[in-house]
């Protein structure tokens, strides 16, 4: 039951980052209509609102990613897959996770740590005018998100887990159709 309950802990987490990238595009959407008002009604351009937009996006899909691991959004060849039982299933998400995607995200969210570290260090801002300063705290989203998206890994690997040891339904093939 620890290991259900430890599952659904971090699969909300994951959902809270899904929600925030939501908010994120909205905010996004905003910040495009402002500048595309701007430039072409008031032909006044603006460096900062224009680093806003990839802030924003790169924020966004860098959250969105621990979000589609979490429902089972992910690119994935279902050639063998798709026609295999939950229990075979389960044992794929589990050595994919273990073999490829827990190693791959621990190592470019650790490295990310002293790429940020740079950055803060050397008060790292925009090089053109007007720009935004502080550009450490867009880098952060890089280990930040990698982390995120390695707990996505252990949720995963937790359902592998429970699903091995029968206490998932059947009926609940993805994540995200589960709880």
């Amino acid at each position: 039951m620890f290991l259900l309950r430890l599952e659904k802990t971090i699969n909300a987490f994951s959902d809270l980052l899904g929600k925030i990238a939501g908010i994120l595009l909205t905010l996004l959407l905003l910040n495009v209509f402002y500048d595309v008002v701007m430039r072409y009604l008031f032909n006044d351009v603006s460096i900062g609102m224009q680093e806003m937009e990839w802030h924003l996006y790169a924020t966004i899909f860098l959250l969105g990613v621990s979000y589609a691991i979490r429902h089972d959004g992910h690119v994935r060849v279902d050639l063998i897959y798709e026609r295999q039982s939950p229990k075979t299933q389960a044992w794929i998400d589990l050595g994919g996770t273990v073999i490829f995607l827990l190693p791959f995200t621990l190592l470019v969210g650790y490295y990310g740590i002293n790429f940020v570290a740079e950055s803060f260090e050397m008060s790292e801002q925009s090089g053109d005018p007007g720009g935004l300063p502080y550009r450490w705290l867009i880098k952060s989203m890089i280990p930040l998100a990698f982390f995120a998206m390695a707990l996505s890994g252990i949720a995963v690997i937790l359902r592998a887990i429970n699903t091995i040891r029968g206490l998932h339904s059947p009926s609940s093939d993805f994540p995200g159709n589960s709880q």
